[in-house]
């Protein structure tokens, strides 16, 4: 940490959330570590454009930033297992190119080798067709690329169960098939 540099702990901000290293997705919780003078005037700012987060949330975060790193160290090896298993499931459906992510809980495949198909009646021109091929054909929900800068591509999350994520592939794999 830049912080831990002499001279540096009074020059800096640090932000952070506690969506992927506790697993708390959706939860939308962030914290500030900064000279009490800078987190003061963000509080200020924080208390005019948002409201407050639920006091569940609250409590759960405290709990966990207050619990020794050994205690998701658990989560840590069930995310990279999840994460080997969609890549390989993926790898054997042709037309995915994935890249091996090392710090999400999704996959950001690219998929433009499906533009231009058309697959069950769906004509493919993009990376939203493509989508909304999968949620309706395989039942499977994505997010398109384009809010990402990547309109070639989808994301597929492994926060599931590995059960889940093998059914997921499987359907969309029998849809491209």
């Amino acid at each position: 940490s830049i912080a831990s540099v002499d001279g540096m702990y009074d020059r800096t901000v640090t932000i952070n959330g506690v969506s992927k290293a506790f697993a708390m997705t959706g939860w939308r919780v962030g914290y500030i570590g900064a000279p009490a003078w800078i987190a003061r005037a963000c509080n200020k700012m924080q208390g005019q454009i948002t409201s407050g987060t639920n006091c569940i949330a609250q409590r759960a975060v405290i709990t966990a930033l207050e619990a020794p790193v050994s205690k998701i160290q658990f989560m840590v090896e069930a995310f990279h297992k999840r994460r080997d298993l969609i890549l390989e499931l993926l790898s054997k459906i042709d037309g995915f190119v994935t890249d091996i992510p090392e710090g999400a809980f999704y996959v950001f495949p690219d998929i433009s080798s499906f533009f231009g198909k058309t697959i069950k009646g769906h004509k493919i021109e993009n990376a939203t067709d493509f989508s909304l091929l999968l949620l309706e054909e395989a039942l499977v929900a994505t997010v398109t690329g384009d809010a990402f800068g990547a309109p070639n591509c989808i994301r597929l999350s492994y926060a599931a169960s590995e059960d889940q994520i093998t059914e997921a592939i499987k359907r969309i794999e029998k849809v491209l098939s």
